[in-house]
């Protein structure tokens, strides 16, 4: 697909995105299946749901723009979620692969923020209002993830994690 346009550049966008969420969504059972702390577990699962609204959101838009979802595959998701993977398994021990798998979803998390803002934003700009409110809800959910991550982090995972560390 050639990007002639800012309309297209901005469908290109959420192509990746759409690619994002699928790529994040077929991730997710497997660190759910590798979590012990239970707050983390609930997180990880109330996001697999999360991200299946925000794959429909964005499969809407764009079809409501005449846009193939799946034109594009986020080569930098794939990245992401291959570290992810990756980190799972050289991580011993529960509370450590818990604190790196909160690093891990934060990095993807980041990931999404930026593409959801810059998404947003591009919508704003082409004066696609009900896009932009669309694409600020998952902006937002996003968002709210990242700070319940940092918070298991902080008040459970991490001490946990450096009290299994020898002295």
């Amino acid at each position: 697909m050639k990007i002639n346009t800012f309309k297209d550049m901005y469908l290109a966008e959420l192509q990746e995105l759409a690619s994002a969420e699928r790529q994040l969504g077929d991730s997710l059972e497997r660190m759910v299946g590798k979590v012990s702390h239970p707050d983390l577990k609930n997180v990880l699962l109330d996001q697999q749901e999360n991200t299946k609204q925000q794959e429909a959101r964005l499969n809407s838009i764009l079809r409501a723009h005449g846009a193939d979802r799946t034109a594009h595959t986020d080569q930098a998701m794939q990245a992401l979620v291959k570290e992810t993977g990756k980190m799972m398994n050289i991580l011993k021990g529960d509370d450590l692969r818990d604190a790196g798998l909160i690093a891990s979803m934060q990095r993807l998390k980041h990931y999404e923020i930026a593409a959801y803002g810059t998404a947003a934003t591009l919508a704003t700009q082409l004066g696609f209002d009900d896009d932009a409110k669309l694409l600020h809800e998952s902006l937002d959910e996003e968002m709210d993830v990242d700070g319940l991550l940092t918070s298991i982090a902080q008040r459970e995972v991490n001490p946990d994690a450096a009290a299994t560390q020898p002295g």
